[in-house]
């Protein structure tokens, strides 16, 4: 698959990704058992979105905002890191936290076949 085409496809995926944190947070704060922290869930989908659009909107600018994708996923990964020890419901949050290091596997990806290291 040409890294271009993989970019784009990480774009519509964080779309999706922010609008399900930043439409229902409460739903995701429930199922991971982190109910107090539905702001931090509207920021991060903020985040996400942002991002995404920027992958559809400049795509000169992929790899940079793949990298970025990556910075945001571990700030997930700490989120959940965090909330695993707290949460009566760790084996969502683990579910949550295999799918974020798949993503985050899928970012970094893109953004070495985009030619360039973050910097």
């Amino acid at each position: 698959m040409k890294a271009k085409t993989l970019a784009r496809g990480l774009g519509w995926f964080s779309i999706a990704v922010g609008l399900s944190e930043l439409i229902a947070p409460q739903a995701l704060a429930r199922f991971l058992g982190m109910e107090k922290h539905t702001r931090v869930l509207r920021t991060f989908g903020l985040r996400e979105i942002a991002v995404g659009v920027g992958f559809l909107l400049w795509p000169s600018r992929a790899a940079p905002l793949a990298w970025s994708r990556v910075g945001g996923d571990f700030m997930d990964l700490a989120g959940l890191g965090s909330a695993l020890k707290g949460s009566p419901r760790k084996g969502h949050v683990g579910l949550a936290l295999g799918s974020v290091l798949a993503s985050t596997a899928m970012d970094a990806f893109c953004a070495r076949r985009l030619g360039t290291r973050p910097t």
